[in-house]
C-alpha cells in the first residue's frame, strides 16, 4: 500500500447475534460471559447427531420490517437489512443523503437464503414426497432466495447505496473478506463510504445432516450451554450459529470532517488459500500465518503491536491447533504474551457472517478496552498453550487487534485493526 493511500476507518456497527439484538446487548453478552447456544427449536432436531445451535432471538416485525418486507426477504436479508440499518444509524449518516454514487455495499454470506430454500422445497415437494415438485405452492420471491446477490439489494435498497454492489462468498472468511474487499474500494478512490458485513441463517435441516455428515459440529446434546468449547483439551466440534454484523466503513479525512466518531481503523487485511484439502487443514499453519504477516505489513505494524487476538477458534480439533501454530508462526514469542479469545464459545458459529460478528467484537473490544473471554475453557488442550482467556472477560489495553478466519475451500483471512488516532503513518 502506498503511502498516499486513502485511510479507512469504521464509524457505524450494526449487529443480530444469538443472545443479543444490537450492539449494546451484544456486547454485555460477550464481557459477561455467557453463552446462547441451546436445543433447536427451528425444526424437530432429533433424528440428526447434533441437535443444537445458537439461535437469535430475533423478530422482524418487532425490528421495523415491514409485511411485504418479510415476505420477500429470507431471515438472513432480514438480518442484513436491520443490521445495516442500526449501523447507519450509529454512524449518523442520513439515510439517502450526500451522493448515492459515492456509496457502495458488500455483504458476506457462505449458504446464502439457505432457510427459504429449505422451507420452499418443503412447501413445493409437499414435505419431499412429490419427485415432480409443484411450482405453483412456491413463494412469488422465490428467485430472491435462488441469488445471493438479492442481499447486496435489500442492504442497497435500505440505505440508497448506489455505487458498488456485492456479494462476497468464500466460505467461513467471508465476513472477514467483505470488509476487506470494502475497505479496498475506498482506498482505491472508487467510493467514499462502504456498507459492509456479512450475515447468515443457516440453521436448517439440511445444513445440520451436511455437517453431521462429516462429524463438524459437536454432538453433546445434553450439554447445550457448555457444548462450544474452543482451545478445550474436551472439544468436540463446533456448535452451528446464526446472526449479522454490518459496519458503516469510510474514508478517513471525510470521517473525520464530519465530527463522525470513529470505533477503529481497518488498517491491514490479507487472505491466502492452502490449495490442500477441501475441509483439512495443514497443522503447521503456514497460509493463515502468511496472511497475517501480510496484513501487519499493509497496517505497518509489528508483530509486537498486536495487543490482542480475535481467534476463529471453532472448537474442532484440527482448526485449534492449526490456528496456534499460525499465531506462533507470524507473531513469535509476543503470540505467547497476547490475549487470544473465542466468542464462538459463546454465539456459535454463523458461518460465512461469524467473521464480521468477531470484527464487531474487535472493535468493541477496543472501544472499551476489555477482551472478550473463552467460555467453557476449563482443561486447555496441551498443544494450544497459548493465552486464551478463559471464562471471565480481561481490562485490557487494546489499541490494535488481528481477526482471523478459516474457511472450508482452504481460505484463510486476516483483518488488523488499529485505533486511527494513535497510529502513525
Amino acid at each position: 500500500m502506498s503511502g498516499g493511500a486513502r485511510r479507512v476507518v469504521i464509524t457505524g456497527v450494526g449487529v443480530t447475534a444469538p443472545g443479543g439484538i444490537g450492539v449494546k446487548n451484544f456486547w454485555q453478552l460477550l464481557a459477561d460471559g455467557r453463552t446462547a447456544t441451546r436445543r433447536i427449536s427451528f425444526f424437530d432436531p432429533s433424528p440428526f447427531r447434533s441437535q443444537i445451535a445458537a439461535e437469535a432471538d430475533f423478530d422482524a416485525e418487532f425490528q421495523g420490517l415491514g409485511p411485504q418486507e418479510i415476505r420477500r426477504m429470507d431471515r438472513a436479508a432480514q438480518f442484513a437489512v436491520v443490521t445495516a440499518r442500526e449501523a447507519v444509524a450509529d454512524s449518523g449518516l442520513e439515510f439517502g443523503g450526500g451522493d448515492p454514487d459515492r456509496m457502495g455495499v458488500t455483504i458476506g454470506s457462505a449458504v446464502g437464503a439457505t432457510m427459504g430454500l429449505d422451507q420452499e422445497y418443503r412447501t413445493v415437494s409437499d414435505g419431499g414426497r412429490l419427485e415432480l415438485v409443484d411450482h405453483e405452492y412456491a413463494v412469488p420471491h422465490l428467485y430472491n432466495y435462488l441469488v445471493p446477490s438479492s442481499f447486496a439489494t435489500e442492504v442497497a435498497w435500505a440505505v440508497g447505496a448506489e455505487g458498488p454492489s456485492t456479494v462476497v462468498s468464500t466460505g467461513c472468511t467471508s465476513g472477514l473478506d467483505a470488509i476487506g474487499h470494502a475497505a479496498e474500494v475506498i482506498r482505491e478512490g472508487s467510493v467514499d463510504v462502504m456498507i459492509a458485513g456479512a450475515t447468515d441463517a443457516p440453521i436448517s435441516p439440511i445444513t445440520v445432516a451436511c455437517f453431521d455428515a462429516i462429524k463438524a459440529t459437536t454432538p453433546r446434546n445434553d450439554e447445550a450451554e457448555t457444548a462450544s468449547r474452543p482451545f478445550d483439551a474436551s472439544r468436540s466440534g463446533f456448535v452451528l450459529g446464526e446472526g449479522s454484523a454490518v459496519f458503516v466503513l469510510e474514508e478517513l479525512e471525510r470521517a473525520r470532517a464530519r465530527g463522525a466518531h470513529i470505533y477503529a481503523e481497518v488498517a491491514g487485511y490479507a487472505t491466502r488459500s492452502n490449495a490442500f484439502h477441501m475441509t483439512g487443514l495443514r497443522p503447521d499453519g503456514r497460509e493463515m500465518a502468511e496472511a497475517i504477516r501480510v496484513a501487519l505489513d499493509e497496517a505497518r505494524l509489528n508483530p509486537q503491536d498486536i495487543d490482542y487476538i480475535n481467534a476463529h477458534g471453532s472448537g474442532t480439533k484440527q482448526n485449534d491447533r492449526h490456528e496456534t501454530e499460525a499465531f506462533k508462526r507470524s507473531l513469535g514469542d509476543h503470540a505467547y504474551r497476547t490475549p487470544v479469545s473465542s466468542i464462538k464459545s459463546m454465539v456459535g458459529h454463523s458461518l460465512g457472517a461469524i467473521g464480521s460478528i468477531e470484527i464487531a467484537a474487535s472493535v468493541l473490544a477496543m472501544q472499551n478496552n476489555v477482551v472478550p473471554p473463552t467460555a467453557n475453557l476449563h482443561h486447555p488442550d496441551p498443544e494450544c498453550d497459548l493465552d486464551y482467556t478463559p471464562l471471565t472477560a480481561r481490562e485490557w489495553q487494546t489499541d490494535a487487534v488481528l481477526s482471523v478466519g478459516s474457511g472450508f475451500g482452504g481460505f484463510q483471512s486476516a483483518v488488523v485493526l488499529a485505533d486511527a488516532g494513535r497510529r502513525i503513518r
